[in-house]
């Protein structure tokens, strides 16, 4: 039975070691980019105007998408809402773009990922509150609910957060070039 014991350590020692620092971070990555990249890309589309100029021309399904109740108050004419309102929509519209890619990069992963879980829980309390969705509830039989599916969504974006972006990433890389070199003594330093 001790043997059998050691066996189990030993191999799950090694993949908790070598494997899950490796694998983790870099299955979360490609899990997010693989099932809600393109979803917030195309949903970012859906709220800016043409051209370059667009991404500071949002449409006025923009301001009906993230801001309901205060659009609909003022009888759909986002021009009535003032200030504080277009720059959170401008700025809810750049995340649905800008987070997606830094993760996808591997870039800033951490803050993104931090940006992401908080967009996704903001995005999640609109659908509810402003748009009449069912949150549904943990622990039921359904498994798809709105509650259960953001939860899913939110998983692999914490485990970024925690963990950062893994080895394959921009992040790992500008560590590495960050790093000082040992191979430099002060004796061989440039003068």
């Amino acid at each position: 039975m001790h043997r059998l014991i050691a066996l189990h350590t030993r191999i799950f020692t090694a993949l908790d070691t070598r494997l899950a620092p490796v694998l983790l971070p870099t299955l979360a990555r490609f899990l997010f980019v693989a099932a809600l990249f393109l979803y917030y890309w195309n949903a970012g589309l859906t709220k800016i105007g043409e051209g370059l100029t667009g991404l500071f021309r949002l449409e006025p399904g923009a301001y009906v998408q993230i801001l309901p109740r205060a659009v609909e108050a003022v009888g759909y004419d986002p021009s009535a809402l003032g200030p504080l309102a277009r720059s959170v929509v401008l700025f809810g519209t750049w995340s649905e773009f800008l987070l997606p890619i830094l993760i996808a990069l591997g870039l800033f992963t951490r803050l993104a990922a931090l940006g992401m879980t908080g967009f996704v829980l903001v995005q999640t309390w609109v659908a509810v509150t402003g748009h009449g969705a069912a949150l549904g509830q943990f622990f039921d039989r359904h498994a798809d609910g709105l509650i259960d599916i953001r939860a899913f969504w939110v998983f692999p974006l914490v485990l970024l957060v925690l963990k950062g972006a893994g080895p394959l990433s921009l992040d790992a890389w500008l560590a590495r070039r960050q790093t000082p070199s040992a191979a430099l003594t002060p004796a061989s330093q440039p003068r």
